[in-house]
């Protein structure tokens, strides 16, 4: 006799968890031999990955393509200062704060734009981001549109020094990635991950099966303003000034994820890590060319998704079957 049993892991997978663990625990341990510079870039490389994972599971998996997820990383950004500025609630407290005020606001946002439908979807979520850009603009507590800086007593509650400052951000950063990864692994592996999945190969058989389709799309929209926005307050809480053409840069924050996630890879955990290495080399070789930087990004997009349309981290995963976070169930044979 023989029992049937569901697994995940493979042999590449468990060469890539491995490999995965000893980066974090090295990462954990940059600010012993990484240089300030350095860490504020490692923290911003943080961040761009876990906005393009976010993204990559409202668009990748529910087929919510947003152009405006900008709202929501400069609301978080807005709570966080107002709440330390106004209410001196202490900031590093302001940032899961943050999360749950982008939340509740998106309920109502997600009832709204979810009227819509395809290209009218994305064009709406857009509407919305601007709509909080001009609020924010008229927030004459925050100074408005030309933006504010954050007191010194506020940047001195986080830490005494400015090392220990520059450490608690930077595990911050580090921890915020580590949970959302893990979380969508374990959202994705869990039936709501079953349910998604089908969502994102076929909506219309999704439907027929039973899976109901708005109440989760409208699950994972919120989610991921609640994570957007906390990504967001640490960001501005390690910029230390906000104002709303920064919080709700289309650029910074949408733009640039869409950029990631597609050329790494969408629909693929893996493929906004890959696309945020490759865009972070990029910027760094090329961010001194002006707008012909921004012209090479475009070509780079294109050509990825002319050669690659599945991302380059889904070419690979088709041509070697290589699979870091897996997804996929098999069943396995095990004889008594």
């Amino acid at each position: 006799m023989s029992d049937v049993r569901v697994r995940h892991a493979s042999v590449s997978s468990w060469i890539g968890t491995t490999i995965v663990v000893l980066a974090t625990v090295a990462l954990a341990a940059a600010p012993w031999w990484a240089e300030r510079a350095d860490l504020r870039l490692l923290a911003e490389i943080y961040a761009y990955v876990a906005l393009a994972s976010l993204w990559n599971l409202l668009a990748g998996y529910a087929g919510l393509v947003s152009v405006g997820q900008q709202a929501y990383v400069g609301l978080g950004a807005y709570v966080l200062f107002g709440l330390a500025m106004l209410a001196g609630v202490h900031p590093l407290a302001a940032i899961p704060i943050a999360g749950f005020a982008a939340a509740l606001v998106a309920v109502p946002v997600a009832a709204l734009i979810f009227r819509l439908r395809g290209h009218y979807f994305a064009i709406g979520t857009w509407v919305v981001a601007e709509v909080f850009r001009l609020l924010a603009a008229q927030t004459s507590a925050l100074d408005g549109g030309s933006g504010t800086s954050l007191p010194a007593a506020v940047v001195l509650s986080i830490a005494s020094s400015r090392q220990m400052r520059e450490f608690t951000i930077y595990w911050i950063a580090l921890a915020q990635v580590v949970v959302i990864l893990f979380a969508i692994v374990w959202l994705l592996r869990s039936r709501y991950g079953l349910a998604l999945t089908a969502i994102r190969d076929n909506e219309l058989g999704a439907r027929s099966n039973g899976i109901d389709v708005v109440r989760i799309k409208y699950a994972v929209y919120v989610a991921v303003a609640f994570g957007t926005a906390m990504l967001g307050a640490l960001i501005f809480l390690q910029k230390i000034r906000i104002s709303p053409d920064t919080a709700f840069s289309v650029n910074d924050w949408t733009a640039f994820v869409i950029f990631i996630t597609v050329i790494g890879g969408i629909g693929r955990i893996e493929g906004p890590i890959i696309g945020t290495v490759i865009f972070f080399l990029l910027r760094q070789t090329l961010a001194d060319l002006g707008a012909i930087y921004l012209l090479i990004l475009g070509v780079v997009a294109i050509a990825v998704m002319l050669w690659a349309p599945k991302g380059l981290w889904g070419l690979v995963a088709d041509r070697f079957g290589w699979q870091v976070f897996p997804l996929q169930r098999r069943l396995v044979l095990k004889k008594r």
